[in-house]
């Protein structure tokens, strides 16, 4: 059996575009072009991550074309990033960032959170191992159903003596939870436990009560 591909290691992309402090403005343009991507991380020394460069911040020089700098009491960070040339000037700083190990939940919310698109992913000391983006974390929604099915009986179902009469059928993502169980306060546990499988897409609980033995 395959196990869920739990961490932003599992999902990310290895091999980075990157720019350095002093890239020009128009071979950032073109680099974000031609790999088909919405950010590039910034780096410096040996790899280290100082900062992220957005599609956002290279529009602000297009949204901002029209306005009159002389007409503002005090100079703004958009405006400041409007008028930049590279990507010191351009980017945002410090980065949003990512380690390896967080899991793949953690990285959705942090996207959420910060309203970024694409997360750098680095070490303890801050250097670049790699990118992961929201296309990236959704890939976890293309396992098989047969091996998310196969995964909640052998780490789930199996785990929970009570539910040995309860068994899992996936069809699309979404997962039916079948058979009987006496223990019916155990759903909410079974239910939970189920929706941390990577890629369940939703739950169906279609359990009955299981007859109480009697031996009289």
């Amino acid at each position: 059996m395959t196990v869920s591909p739990h961490s932003v290691r599992d999902v990310m992309t290895h091999t980075a575009v990157t720019v350095g402090r002093n890239s020009g403005y128009k071979r950032i343009v073109e680099l974000m072009e031609r790999s088909e991507v919405s950010a590039v991380p910034v780096l410096e020394g040996e790899g280290r991550v100082v900062g992220i460069v957005s599609e956002a911040d290279l529009l602000l020089k297009e949204e901002q074309r029209d306005d009159d700098p002389a007409g503002s009491v005090e100079p703004s960070t958009e405006r400041a990033k409007a008028s930049g040339v590279t990507a010191e000037d351009l980017m945002s700083s410090p980065a949003v960032t990512v380690h390896a190990d967080a899991t793949i939940a953690e990285a959705a919310r942090i996207m959420a959170r910060r309203q970024v698109k694409r997360l750098p992913v680095v070490d303890q000391v801050g250097m670049l191992e790699g990118v992961v983006s929201r296309t990236d974390l959704l890939k976890v929604f293309l396992r098989p159903d047969e091996e998310i099915a196969g995964e909640i009986h052998d780490t789930v179902l199996a785990e929970i003596p009570a539910a040995a009469g309860v068994n899992a059928s996936v069809t699309d993502g979404v997962v039916t939870l079948g058979g009987s169980l006496q223990e019916r306060s155990l759903i909410p546990l079974l239910a939970r436990a189920v929706r941390a499988v990577e890629g369940t897409v939703d739950i169906r609980v279609d359990l009955s009560a299981h007859p109480t033995r009697n031996d009289g």
